[in-house]
């Protein structure tokens, strides 16, 4: 990426664009108001021509593409429908030292609104595998003064090695490595390392809380990580993507034998804690 990019505020939205983003953040949160919502966001992107925009959301800044990255549309027009619940328990469990890992961090919203609250003892690792979204969550990352964010281009696995990562050209948030394509243009094979190898090259002591959004490889990446590590490691709050239907076993039964119980679960997510 290039160090020299447009400071924060060079894309800032102007006239019918602006207006448009303040209105669909302040639809009421009925069925009526999301149509209404989705409207105006169309409206909003059409008039931005493939343009990015600099915005500050989540506590944070961000320069955002909404064209092909739900993540990113609802992060600009909508934040209060990028899991709040979760970024909320999140910030009520912050505490001195806090360590929270991203697993499948997209363009940084989950990492980024932790950063905003946790202050400078903080450490926040955020893991993107694809490479043109990892490009957008450095830059996000640089926008802002936090400090206590660092980003790792690989995708968290099993084990240390390289696998191959599907895309969807309909939303980038959503690369998987189980998904079959036929189609080359959509693949790109990435490095990956396992979870553990991770936390112990960082030299963390302990975790505190964790998200992975991996599109059905959360299963892989968590039995593989409690057969192995310390339970001084153990996070005390998992946030899970919902992925039963993905997953080769019971992932949430697995993690109540050892010791989580399910403190909640939303419309995206399973919350653990233990």
């Amino acid at each position: 990426m290039n160090d020299a990019s447009p400071p924060f505020g060079a894309f800032a939205a102007t006239g019918l664009v602006s207006r448009l983003i303040s209105w669909t953040r302040a639809m009421p949160r009925s069925w009526f108001g999301k149509r209404i919502g989705f409207l105006l966001r169309r409206i909003a992107i059409s008039q931005l021509k493939g343009a990015p925009v600099d915005q500050e959301s989540l506590g944070a800044r961000f320069r955002l593409h909404p064209y092909n990255n739900v993540c990113e549309k609802r992060i600009l027009f909508s934040p209060r429908d990028f899991d709040e619940a979760e970024r909320d328990l999140l910030v009520s469990r912050i505490t001195k030292r806090f360590v929270f890992l991203d697993i499948g961090a997209n363009i940084g919203g989950y990492a980024l609104a932790v950063a905003a609250k946790a202050g400078p003892d903080a450490r926040i690792i955020a893991f993107e595998p694809q490479p043109e979204i990892f490009e957008r969550l450095i830059q996000n990352i640089r926008l802002n003064p936090f400090g206590n964010v660092k980003a790792l281009a690989l995708a968290v696995a099993d084990r240390d090695g390289e696998l191959t990562l599907f895309l969807d050209p309909r939303n980038k948030g959503e690369a998987s490595v189980k998904i079959v394509s036929a189609d080359e243009a959509r693949q790109v094979r990435v490095p990956a390392r396992a979870l553990l190898s991770i936390v112990r090259e960082e030299g963390f002591d302990h975790i505190d809380a964790m998200k992975l959004d991996v599109e059905g490889a959360e299963d892989i990446i968590l039995k593989r990580f409690f057969a192995d590590a310390p339970e001084n490691l153990w996070p005390k709050l998992i946030i899970v993507e919902r992925g039963e239907e993905r997953w080769s076993g019971d992932l949430i039964g697995h993690l109540a034998s050892l010791g989580y119980r399910s403190t909640g679960q939303t419309r995206n997510n399973h919350i653990l804690e233990r």
